[in-house]
């Protein structure tokens, strides 16, 4: 019975044109929408290598440390700006001009950036500097610690060049390089398919919720048949929500597809953990649905305008009509976003995108399975305490 109930629900579901539409149609066609909106400004939004100016003064000339760093940071393909060695004289008019964003100039042997507007590259140079004046002071402090160890030793012949090229390299290997990924930091696009396939998750609910109907005496004819029969009404639930999980991962897995390869979307490099987290996006989804089937007491139009409804606006919430929205939720009322399993979604793939460790990934993760649960239990507890006086 339970092979049987589960090949009818797949085949009554794929057989349903306008769920299928709303499953596996919608979604692709709102992410070709997507990208047709926002594909020019993720170009506009790509940092480009800019100008800059440095005081080639006597001070200057004594930096060792600053000119070797500037020297990386303005060579290369994935150089961050071009730098011109000029006079103090020449860096004013060069600025005044707007020729460069901004020029730095050595003062009492400390770095100055002079700049004469703000704005994100005139951001950047000045972070550029705060981390070499960082890393001189570190190489400086470990230089003097490593020089005091060796006379501690008793040797007094310190080389001195040496112990600071050594520290220098040491740190050199530790760091990340500076270089302009802007393209995926500064994404509206990622986010937004994110949502989009968080979307498409919670939209299997529709899938659940006709499935359960059709085994609801009050929704369906074959309800009615089911609940005269002798055979186990959980058996044949069980059934209907496996069948419309199967459907709705085929729905959510041609979506993934064509986001991956049509429209190059970057889900990083753990695609195992990429499918992890859609599989049980997908379950939160269908098992919306199936809450929504059991809880409610309306027809099943109702029931799916309902579904819709709350599928929506947890999409808004989680960022799909502007990424700042879900920041402002995260910022002042972070319990929205740990309830909300659009935003889950949404954020275990980010995470998986920008964070290296997954700390946060299988929060998500763990989440939405609770979500799934509570949603589990209570739809059960539902079906259970329904009887008819009549069918």
């Amino acid at each position: 019975m339970f092979v049987h109930n589960l090949k009818y629900t797949i085949k009554t579901l794929f057989k349903n044109k306008i769920l299928i539409f709303w499953t596996f149609a919608f979604p692709i066609i709102l992410g070709i929408f997507f990208n047709m909106a926002f594909s020019n400004i993720e170009k506009d939004e790509v940092l480009k290598v800019f100008d800059i100016a440095v005081v080639n003064n006597e001070q200057f000339e004594h930096q060792s440390i600053y000119k070797e760093a500037i020297d990386e940071l303005s060579k290369g393909k994935d150089k961050l700006f071009n730098v011109q060695y000029v006079k103090k004289e020449k860096a004013d008019l060069l600025l005044d001009d707007s020729d460069v964003e901004g020029y730095i100039v050595f003062e009492n042997n400390k770095p100055q950036v002079v700049v004469k507007e703000n704005g994100t590259y005139q951001t950047m140079l000045k972070f550029v500097v705060n981390e070499i004046t960082q890393n001189k002071i570190m190489v400086t402090d470990l230089s003097e610690q490593a020089i005091r160890k060796q006379m501690e030793k008793g040797n007094i012949n310190v080389d001195t060049a040496k112990t600071v090229s050594d520290i220098l390299n040491k740190i050199q290997n530790q760091q990340v390089k500076m270089t302009d990924i802007s393209s995926s930091n500064l994404s509206y696009m990622q986010i937004e398919y994110y949502t989009l396939i968080a979307m498409a998750c919670m939209y299997g609910g529709m899938l659940g919720l006709t499935a359960i109907n059709a085994c609801l005496a009050n929704m369906s004819s074959k309800g009615k048949r089911i609940s005269v029969s002798p055979n186990r009404k959980s058996t044949v639930i069980l059934s209907a929500a496996m069948g419309s999980y199967f459907v709705s991962l085929v729905g959510l897995a041609i979506l993934m597809l064509f986001l991956k390869f049509a429209l190059q979307v970057d889900f990083g490099d753990n695609p195992l953990l990429v499918l992890l987290l859609a599989a049980v996006g997908n379950l939160a989804g269908i098992s919306l649905g199936i809450l929504i089937a059991s809880i409610f007491r309306v027809s099943e139009g109702a029931k799916t305008g309902i579904t819709i409804a709350v599928t929506m606006f947890l999409s808004v919430l989680s960022g799909m009509m502007g990424v700042t929205l879900k920041y402002v939720i995260d910022k002042n009322a972070p319990i929205v976003n740990l309830i909300n399993p659009n935003n889950l979604i949404t954020d275990g793939f980010y995470s998986l995108y920008y964070y290296n460790t997954l700390d946060r990934y299988f929060r998500d993760v763990c989440y939405l399975l609770v979500f799934v649960a509570i949603c589990l239990i209570i739809s059960f507890v539902s079906l259970r305490r329904e009887k008819y006086d009549s069918i």
